[in-house]
């Protein structure tokens, strides 16, 4: 039996499983822990399979191609990381976010920036080099 066909057995007793608890929950209103036991099962699996195929084709394919991506990644996490400020700040329930906190977050958001623009940029590039080739 195949890999694929297992797949969509697993999927079909995750849908009927999430169907069962659905129906629970709109009939008595009780099932919500059935619905989350199924959706941390569910995110288990998918990470699993997700990372058996990652795993799996990065030693099967270039795995020069893919560290240097990596460490593209990487690079733009560094850069984001001197570019982001950590201060202090009082969150809305009272606590106190930690200035390493905050540089982090900063990060986080720096690293989005950077990549969407980025992505922006080379679909630009593609459609502009797509339209003068022609």
């Amino acid at each position: 039996m195949g890999l694929h066909k297992i797949l969509k057995i697993v999927a079909l007793l995750l849908a009927v499983a999430g169907i069962v608890s659905l129906v629970m929950v709109l009939l008595n209103g009780g099932g919500l822990d059935a619905q989350l036991y199924i959706a941390y099962i569910t995110l288990a699996l998918t990470l699993f399979i997700v990372l058996v195929y990652v795993l799996k084709e990065t030693f099967s394919g270039n795995l020069k191609k893919t560290l240097m991506s990596v460490g593209a990644f990487l690079l733009v996490v560094i850069i984001a990381y001197v570019m982001a400020e950590g201060v202090e700040t009082e969150m809305r329930d009272g606590e106190m976010l930690s200035a390493s906190g905050s540089k982090w977050v900063g990060t986080g958001l720096n690293t989005f920036y950077i990549l969407a623009v980025v992505a922006i940029g080379s679909m630009i590039y593609s459609g502009i080099k797509k339209a003068t080739t022609r």
